[in-house]
């Protein structure tokens, strides 16, 4: 297979490993903004280096879950490297063994998702190991990953998107890499010279604030300051009008010394809206409400209407029985998954995908509320002025899933 219109980088990052001089690197660190290209060309590279140096051994892929690993690197695979090697999945082994010229090699695919994960990857002997998007990794599992790669010449790979200056990946490996002994690319869309002008210009307009300067300008900057700074009245509020909805969909955040938050969701015309909200805060009113009285507050906000599923906090488990008992409506236990969800919510702020009714005054007034902790060592909002906005992180979190299309 011929690789075409590859920049600099790119072709830097694929075949650093084989160029004179730079054979006094342990490894290589790839990072920068999103789409330019850095996960093409270092699985490639990590899969064209350890078939040239290596027979017979063991090496490791690594991704925040398994899943997403298989569809965003490993599945392109063949595609990849057409013609050059042979690939042969074993599944229920999370195992894939790439054959050429006689050579046979066993790559294991590994999810990085919590401090549980660094188990997982204990006992095996590795030459050469690549984590994709290592900046959502804990610590202790990459630590436990590098640690396994014991085979003389083994290699790290590393790719990512930024975070904030204090992840423990900018201060440990990309601030030290010179000390390390591994080559740092930093990559901009630039270098991914397939993508047009327009292309480009479209990923720009989805973000805008902390979330563009990561993702766009690729850098590691502090998030500060009001969060969905992409969030604006003109825009995103609109009147409380009928619609021709199609779907409906709740998602709650549940409190009992904390306000309890409930959006109503309407799809219509290809866009989601916060169609009306049920808002209780026991402080203000001066007395808590059980759950069957929020339950009854369900019920009247939904108004007869078939409701596809409620999302509720996955804390709230004595709610969620309630719901479950009265055997209305499925529930669903929400992703606290909490940057994920607010990256996702920006996204789709941004891209103007969804909508809130005006009348849904507490969820708007929190979005003009709701900050970084900018005291926090790492991304992390106030818990304050946070009750809409994780109804409606769980809503999108949930219904923009790339592996979960059921409301979509």
């Amino acid at each position: 297979m011929k690789y075409q219109r590859l920049s600099t980088r790119q072709n830097l990052a694929m075949t650093w490993w084989n160029r004179p001089g730079f054979e006094v690197y342990d490894g290589i660190i790839c990072d920068g903004s999103i789409r330019s290209g850095k996960t093409v060309a270092m699985t490639v590279g990590f899969i064209m280096w350890a078939m040239t140096r290596f027979d017979g051994c063991n090496f490791a892929i690594c991704g925040k879950t398994i899943e997403s690993l298989r569809r965003n690197v490993t599945s392109n695979l063949p595609v990849w490297l057409a013609g050059v090697f042979s690939f042969k999945e074993h599944r229920t082994e999370n195992k894939i063994v790439v054959s050429a010229n006689g050579k046979s090699n066993s790559f294991y695919l590994f999810g990085g998702k919590d401090e549980s994960s660094a188990a997982l990857i204990q006992g095996i002997t590795l030459a050469g190991i690549l984590l994709d998007e290592v900046a959502l990794m804990p610590e202790s599992f990459v630590n436990q990953a590098t640690a396994r790669c014991s085979v003389e010449g083994a290699k790290l790979w590393f790719n990512c998107n930024p975070e904030g200056p204090s992840h423990w990946f900018y201060t440990k490996w990309v601030l030290e890499a010179s000390r390390r002994k591994m080559l740092h690319l930093h990559f901009t869309m630039d270098d991914n010279l397939s993508l047009s002008a327009s292309v480009k210009a479209r990923y720009e307009s989805l973000y805008s604030g902390v979330f563009y300067d990561r993702f766009i300008r690729g850098l590691w900057v502090v998030a500060e300051g009001l969060i969905y700074t992409m969030f604006n009245k003109d825009f995103h509020v609109v009147p409380s009008v009928p619609r021709p909805y199609e779907k409906y969909v709740m998602s709650c955040d549940y409190g009992t010394i904390n306000p309890t938050s409930i959006g109503l969701w309407g799809k219509a015309g290809g866009k989601w809206y916060r169609m009306r909200e049920y808002y209780y805060d026991s402080r203000k009113e001066g007395r808590q409400r059980t759950d069957e009285e929020h339950y009854t507050e369900l019920e009247r906000l939904a108004d007869g209407l078939h409701v596809s599923a409620i999302i509720v906090d996955p804390s709230a488990a004595s709610f969620i029985e309630v719901i479950r008992r009265h055997d209305r409506y499925r529930v669903e236990r929400a992703s606290n998954s909490v940057l994920d969800g607010i990256r996702n919510v920006a996204t789709r702020l941004q891209s103007g995908d969804i909508f809130f009714c005006d009348c849904c005054t507490d969820c708007i007034r929190e979005f003009g509320m709701y900050r970084w902790d900018e005291k926090a060592q790492m991304d992390r909002p106030i818990k304050e002025n946070d009750h809409s906005m994780d109804d409606v992180r769980y809503f999108v979190h949930r219904v923009y899933a790339p592996d979960l299309i059921s409301f979509k």
